[in-house]
């Protein structure tokens, strides 16, 4: 590898501290020697020796005052040198204290080590990042990204860029703790861009299009998860005009091909600026409550209809009764010789007789079921051609 391509290159080292979750700062791991024994070999230096350079070199004085980080130029000890007045805020320690201070005494868990491994580093490399807590004067922790370089400022100094990451912190966590509700949602939630592609995919809704891993779902068409790809469409394209949101229930199909029935959600997705940058959607498989709320319908209907029956089979039954009583009275009572008429009436009689039977069993019936009526020859058997059983 050129010389040049090592300089652009940036190491990143993790530094665990040493008790970030306290409010005081605890001891440090120090090798070589303990704070209190480092403070000891600059007692006595001024505060204006702090400098790297001649006081009067103004260019640099108003570089180091300027950064937005805050910055500890230290020597090749981590003795600390010279600091900008960010530092200050940062650290709440005044200048003359800072100058009597070491880079370990502000870098929680830091110790000599960490010198031998950023001066071998720096030998090849540009930079060196480092994630860990820094210590203020109150005994304080914030979590810090530490940019580390080496510059000959009239002799080889190494430069501490400290940036306070609290914030960014707070939002990563914020992110984590937000994606993983989203991984773990009962609820499909997808993401699409402003063509509807899909670009992220939670398991809930590849499981629930039947995909084993939601990367199967990406660079997918949203709209050709759904069996009316054209309205869906249509929904797609009002949300993003008019930047608002809609809720609705569709036919979807799985991968296998079947259908099932969804409640799904759309709402449009915005940048920081405002600016619509795709679709957000949240899918509920509502086939289970599709079904019960069909068979509680059906239920209904049928203890309608068995109600309807049994008020017919009672108006039926008394001129069914009447008419076979009137039978009888005409078979036992007229004498008729012609056995014509006699056959006639014997018949009315039975048939009478099972309308009564067919009247009862009808009101009986506590449970709507059908039959088929007819065997028709093409094997059809409609709603038509079904009749009550009994």
């Amino acid at each position: 590898m050129a010389q040049g391509d090592r300089l652009s290159q940036t190491m990143r080292i993790d530094l665990i501290p040493d008790v970030p979750a306290e409010s005081q700062a605890g001891k440090k791991r120090v090798v070589v020697a303990t704070p209190t024994q480092r403070h000891k070999k600059v007692v006595g230096r001024p505060a204006e020796g702090m400098a790297v350079v001649d006081s009067s070199d103004a260019k640099y004085k108003e570089l180091l005052q300027s950064l937005y980080d805050a910055a500890l130029i230290c020597d090749m000890s981590g003795r600390i040198l010279d600091v900008n007045v960010r530092a200050l805020e940062f650290l709440l320690y005044t200048r003359e204290e800072l100058g009597s201070m070491t880079i370990f005494d502000i870098i929680s868990g830091a110790d000599e080590s960490l010198l031998k491994m950023l001066m071998e580093n720096l030998e090849n490399e540009r930079f060196t990042l480092i994630q860990a807590y820094c210590v203020r004067r109150d005994g304080s922790f914030f979590p810090a990204e530490i940019a580390v370089n080496k510059l000959n400022l009239g002799g080889l100094r190494l430069c501490f860029f400290v940036r306070d990451i609290t914030v960014r912190r707070q939002e990563q966590e914020m992110l984590r703790t937000e994606h993983n509700a989203i991984q773990n949602a009962g609820n499909g939630i997808a993401v699409a861009d402003l063509e509807g592609i899909l670009e992220y995919v939670n398991p809930a809704a590849a499981a629930m299009w039947g995909f084993a891993k939601p990367e199967e779902l990406t660079s997918v068409d949203v709209r050709n998860l759904f069996s009316a790809s054209d309205e869906f469409g249509s929904v797609i394209s009002g949300v993003i005009q008019d930047h608002s949101s809609w809720t609705g229930e569709l036919k979807a199909r799985r991968r296998d091909g079947t259908e099932f029935d969804v409640q799904a959600s759309a709402v449009c997705n915005r940048n920081s600026d405002g600016e619509p940058v795709g679709l957000v959607f949240s899918f509920v498989d509502i086939s289970d409550r599709k079904r019960a709320e069909m068979a509680e319908r059906e239920a209904e209907r049928h203890r309608v209809m068995l109600e309807s029956l049994g008020a017919a089979c009672h108006h039926l039954g008394q001129p069914a009764t009447v008419l076979l009583a009137n039978l009888g009275i005409i078979q036992k009572k007229w004498n008729i010789d012609d056995e014509k008429i006699k056959e006639l009436i014997q018949n009315t009689i039975e048939a009478a007789e099972t309308l009564g039977q067919i009247l009862h069993k009808l009101n009986t019936v506590n449970e709507y079921r059908t039959t088929k009526y007819l065997d028709r020859p093409d094997g059809a058997d409609g709603p038509e051609n079904r009749i009550l059983e009994i």
